[in-house]
């Protein structure tokens, strides 16, 4: 199953630029329910959307309060879990060390202070993101019995610089891209530097094709659309079955009408033997960096410079 980053021009939609799928692979409809384990709420809707068969998998938060009974439902019912990387919101378990909530507080205070503070790299704040990273990498491990396949971010916040430069996700699993974007709907250096970003993820990671939220319901045909994409390429949907109108339209039956012969996934794209990112040799590693961060530095200033002018068009 293909999980090349493709470009479908020809239904308006807006993708990094790469070779498209193969042919011979058929395509894949993951929906992913993120949040799994943050409270009992959160918990409970999403596990009613994955026994009804519209929920492919879910992306868990750690040193949450229902963290530890969502991994227990995890693995006693198979449910595919990835590990939801969480900078933003408070780790609420009960015990949770003190200097973990404070590393967590220093980068919730920077990410949320500032617009665009995830694609600023701040070397201040190296040693916090190292530490609250590896911490959930660790969790993760210790109630799931294994370390992560596949890592997203809360609010998409695995994307900042701080994660990718130094590479604190470990290499060969996937990794959420950006958001497919239609046309006219973002700025072009800010699709540019989305397309940047995904092009430094991939040289480490498996990607998916297209990456949708599952929200807004309406129109219909929006849905149809990014459905119909499923029947050749690898597209995930983002949800978050908390929200009344996506878990009735996940439990109601509605998903299934509007997909039409498409299939819900039963768990993530499975990654198949040979399929991995490109190596990079170390006699290498220094050129790749530079090639990668320079690039993403002229493209973060002039997002920068841009959303200055015009706020609304950017992040």
């Amino acid at each position: 199953m293909s999980m090349n980053n493709v470009s479908a021009k020809s239904d308006g939609l807006i993708g990094p630029e790469a070779e498209p799928a193969l042919a011979t692979h058929s395509g894949l409809l993951i929906v992913n329910a993120d949040d799994w384990g943050r409270d009992t709420e959160n918990t409970d809707r999403t596990l009613d959307c994955v026994l009804c068969g519209a929920v492919s998998s879910v992306s868990a938060m750690v040193f949450m309060e229902d963290s530890e009974r969502a991994a227990a439902i995890a693995l006693e019912r198979r449910i595919d879990a990835g590990l939801h990387l969480n900078f933003t919101s408070r780790f609420s378990r009960h015990g949770t060390s003190s200097l973990l909530i404070e590393h967590q507080h220093r980068l919730a205070r920077f990410l949320q202070r500032y617009r665009l503070a995830q694609v600023l790299f701040h070397p201040g704040l190296t040693n916090s993101f190292e530490y609250v990273v590896f911490a959930q990498l660790d969790e993760f491990q210790r109630i799931y019995g294994e370390g992560p396949n596949r890592v997203d971010g809360h609010h998409h916040m695995h994307h900042c610089a701080n994660v990718i430069l130094p590479k604190l996700i470990p290499s060969g699993i996937v990794v959420r891209r950006n958001f497919t974007f239609q046309r006219g709907e973002k700025g072009f250096f800010n699709r540019m530097y989305r397309r940047l970003v995904d092009s430094m993820l991939q040289r480490r990671h498996h990607l998916t094709d297209f990456f949708f939220a599952l929200p807004p319901l309406e129109p219909p045909d929006r849905l149809r659309k990014i459905f119909s994409l499923a029947q050749q390429f690898v597209v995930e949907v983002e949800t978050h079955p908390v929200n009344t109108q996506e878990y009735r339209f996940l439990t109601k039956g509605e998903i299934f009408r509007l997909a039409g012969n498409v299939r819900v996934a039963r768990r993530y794209v499975p990654l198949k033997t040979g399929e991995h990112p490109r190596p990079t040799t170390n006699a290498s590693n220094f050129g790749a960096h530079l090639a990668c961060s320079l690039p993403y530095a002229f493209v973060f200033g002039w997002t920068m410079y841009q959303s200055l002018i015009q706020p609304s068009k950017y992040l």
